[in-house]
């Protein structure tokens, strides 16, 4: 699964969180949620859910309620429908802390209001769209990096298109073109055995690319504030900074 899902910020510490007994009025809805799923009541489950609703990359988000029931059978299969159905509010759902609520180890995650942000499960049929969807993005890639286990993030600041590639064995590729270009043409710059690193508990992360003297920093805000750009592109030659831009993340 992404990090997302990333690179999300939903379970990196959980093995290690205080899980608390589920306050009665939060046992309400999740009992409600439940209940919809158990009877497959797509709409009334859509409603349940904070979008956009965060998929493994390169599987695109569920934008909105429409899309979430066209895309409901390809999440809610026959196993997340049997863990949920069975689970028992008091018992498999818990409070931890500022993060929400989750189910079992964080296979959902609820925050206090009773919305689902983050489905951190994928059904044979979201795999398969997966592997479909990489082939056909290996394709349209420059030969030169087209061989990749996973891809990771695709950056665009004012003057330089990034992509990043999980090879493997926490190795991570960068690649950038000019804003201009292409990601069918060669790449300007390939570096390889990057890092990637989780900076706290709240999800933001990044990741270090070094090539000679220079280092490569990609910064990825997850929990910033209303001013927070997506991403950052900092670059830096023998420890001092030499480019600093803000980046969005191209969306899938």
């Amino acid at each position: 699964m992404r990090k997302l899902l990333c690179i999300l910020f939903i379970g990196i510490t959980i093995q290690n969180a205080a899980g608390q007994d589920l306050k009665p009025e939060y046992q309400k809805f999740v009992k409600n949620f439940i209940d919809n799923v158990k009877n497959d009541r797509k709409e009334a489950v859509a409603e349940a859910i904070k979008y956009p609703l965060r998929r493994e990359n390169p599987i695109p988000d569920i934008k909105n309620k429409t899309e979430f029931v066209k895309r409901y059978a390809e999440i809610f299969d026959l196993n997340l429908k049997t863990e949920i159905s069975k689970s028992d509010p008091a018992k498999d759902w818990s409070e931890v802390g500022w993060r929400g609520i989750m189910l079992n180890n964080g296979t959902l995650w609820m925050d206090t209001d009773g919305k689902v942000f983050s489905i951190n499960y994928q059904s044979k049929v979201e795999n398969d769209l997966k592997n479909k969807l990489i082939a056909s993005e290996k394709n349209k890639l420059h030969p030169s990096i087209a061989k990749f286990k996973e891809p990771q993030i695709i950056l665009e600041t004012s003057k330089f298109r990034v992509r990043i590639d999980d090879l493997g064995n926490d190795n991570y590729r960068y690649a950038s073109w000019s804003i201009r270009q292409s990601m069918s043409e060669k790449p300007d710059l390939i570096i390889t055995n990057g890092k990637w690193f989780q900076d706290g508990t709240g999800g933001n992360n990044h990741y270090d690319f070094k090539k000679g003297n220079f280092l490569y920093q990609c910064y990825i805000t997850v929990l910033g504030t209303k001013d927070s750009a997506p991403a950052n592109l900092t670059i830096y030659q023998n420890g001092k900074e030499i480019l600093n831009q803000d980046a969005k993340i191209v969306p899938r």
